[in-house]
């Protein structure tokens, strides 16, 4: 039984242009919490009326939640990289996507150019003094957090040298207040490189290893003592690509048959394989360890979604749609074995857990998922998944609104005390609302309802910081 038209599922894919700066006047509900609330995800889906082949292709838009006496204020801003300012003079598309764009013109117009757009378009994060837009396939630009002005590209003092990429799904430690990350220079033999940033802003590489293999990497999982990375079952084919025929997303083939290979790194660098059934994964939830076996939580899909060439995703069959489900890794050390275990069948997405539990044994995972419990369609619910007891708390926003990424607001480190906050698209009124849920009660009522003036597109990754920011 459909939850939802495509009419109004597509209505949220339309380009957002404005840019804006206000108090938001319709609030139902109360703010619990003070703070600031950044999220980042393509605010341009087309230039001048060309359309980008894919929404990850879309220009980075970042915007800003700040949460002070009870009051919301908002603003949105795209991240005015030198590929942007020169599309804007332009007023056409200049530059390939990595997923689903090419150059106007044919193959002739993309023969041989391996320029990529740095969209900055995937995760914001506030760390260290620095507000930083995300993009895997380059380095941050970093923005003034008080009105998103682009300040510039963030190479942390040359520390990260040129050609070097930035992940766009850091993890935090909090207990030494660090954060991890990964960047990766892909080949027949890829080079992983991962790296901190400690408190105050300063880049330190930790150490880097070669991993035999195309390496496609989104995520990876952090415990105290080890990185873990899910090597994809990928090949890579650059010629099409270099002969203009092709995106590089669209050179991306599944290995039938072939296992997907979880990579565990100690802190000092020394890489452990262990082949398991093959899947693809794009993010993890968490991973622990219990004795000397390491526990990883991940959205697997039984093949890789491959990108065709002329196909219009907004015309999308999802009852073709490979659904995500989560599942259970148990990597056992002694053996040099896995064995998993299906957590959630139904189709989920963006798991977003406590921060204080990063890396630590932990109870409740948060997603948005389908409004139903079987098939495949977009996100539409945010459920609340227990992982000792298998309960499963959904707030459903069918048939009308479709969901974001869940990010957790801590209120203590009680692991469930907290509000978990995700934009909707609301496509009977064309507008955004940020709906703020009970950690405890997902299936509640919201404890506020956030009403923006217009919409925000389908986005990607967002955090939340104690400090409030204000121009």
């Amino acid at each position: 039984m459909a939850t939802f038209t495509r009419s109004d599922w597509q209505k949220g894919y339309k380009s957002q242009r404005g840019e804006y700066s206000y108090w938001v006047q319709e609030v139902r509900g109360h703010i619990p919490f003070t703070g600031t609330l950044f999220r980042n995800g393509p605010g341009l889906l087309d230039r001048n009326g060309q359309p980008y082949g894919h929404p990850f292709d879309g220009d980075g838009m970042v915007c800003r939640f700040s949460f002070v006496d009870g009051k919301v204020h908002f603003c949105n801003k795209f991240v005015r990289t030198p590929e942007f300012l020169a599309e804007e003079r332009a007023g056409k598309i200049l530059y390939r996507g990595v997923f689903g764009t090419q150059k106007p013109g044919g193959w002739w117009q993309n023969f041989f150019d391996r320029k990529l757009k740095n969209i900055a378009n995937t995760n914001v994060i506030y760390h260290g003094g620095k507000l930083l837009a995300l993009w895997e396939g380059g380095q941050p630009y970093r923005l003034d957090p008080h009105n998103l002005d682009t300040i510039g590209r963030e190479n942390f003092n040359s520390a990260l040298a040129p050609g070097q990429v930035f992940t766009a799904h850091p993890r935090f430690d909090s207990d030494s207040g660090v954060l991890w990350g990964f960047g990766v220079e892909p080949g027949l033999k890829s080079r992983i490189r991962i790296f901190t940033v400690d408190g105050a802003g300063n880049y330190q590489e930790q150490y880097q290893t070669k991993v035999p293999g195309f390496c496609f990497l989104h995520d990876f999982a952090y415990t105290e003592n080890y990185q873990i990375f899910a090597q994809n079952p990928i090949t890579f084919d650059p010629l099409p690509f270099l002969l203009g025929f092709k995106t590089a997303g669209m050179c991306l083939e599944l290995k039938p048959d072939t296992p997907t290979m979880l990579l565990v790194f100690d802190r000092s660098g020394q890489l452990q394989t262990y082949p398991t059934d093959p899947c693809f994964i794009f993010h993890h939830s968490n991973a622990y360890l219990e004795g000397e076996t390491i526990i990883l939580d991940s959205v697997c899909y039984a093949t890789y979604p491959k990108l065709e060439p002329n196909i219009n995703f907004l015309d999308v069959d999802f009852d073709r749609v490979i659904p995500g489900q989560l599942w259970r890794f148990y990597i056992h050390q002694r053996t040099g074995t896995v064995k998993r275990q299906l957590l959630l069948s139904r189709s989920c997405e963006f798991p977003s857990i406590h921060p204080q539990y990063v890396g630590k044994k932990y109870r409740y995972v948060y997603m948005g998922c389908t409004a139903t419990e079987t098939g495949n369609a977009p996100l539409q619910a945010i459920i609340k998944l227990d992982l000792e007891t298998g309960e499963q708390q959904v707030h459903n926003f069918a048939p009308r609104g479709f969901v974001g990424e869940p990010v957790f607001i801590p209120n203590s480190p009680v692991e469930e005390d907290g509000w978990v906050v995700t934009l909707v698209f609301n496509a009977e009124k064309e507008r955004s609302e940020l709906v703020i849920l009970d950690a405890r009660q997902v299936d509640g009522e919201p404890v506020a309802i956030v009403c923006l003036e217009h919409h925000i597109p389908y986005g990607l990754h967002g955090s939340f910081t104690r400090e409030v920011f204000l121009r």
